[in-house]
């Protein structure tokens, strides 16, 4: 059994990083997913697919899985793809760009 450990990056709706702090190990789907004939839903008889776990951090992650014989993949996170600036940061005097507006 295969266990992905991650950071998850926050969505684009949250301006902080409360969920972005912690690690996540969740397990590879070991079968794919059916489509039910009658309702059209999707499902699977893999119920290590629904096991997600949180750590404080990526080493106890992987004490976790070393611990419970795990084969794992870390995934590290990418950095910011941008510098992050305040909204009044456009309309302060000391700035250097022409306005568009």
């Amino acid at each position: 059994m295969t266990a992905r450990i991650y950071r998850p990056c926050r969505t684009t709706t949250q301006s902080g990083i409360a969920r972005a702090k912690l690690w996540v190990l969740e397990f590879e789907p070991a079968a794919p997913r059916q489509i039910d004939p009658l309702m059209g839903w999707t499902s699977s008889g893999d119920m290590t697919s629904q096991v997600r776990l949180n750590f404080a951090t990526k080493e106890e992650a992987i004490a976790y899985a070393g611990k419970n014989g795990l084969s794992y993949r870390v995934e590290d996170s990418k950095p910011a793809p941008r510098k992050i600036i305040r909204y009044s940061d456009n309309f302060r005097s000391t700035r250097l760009d022409q306005w568009t507006h």
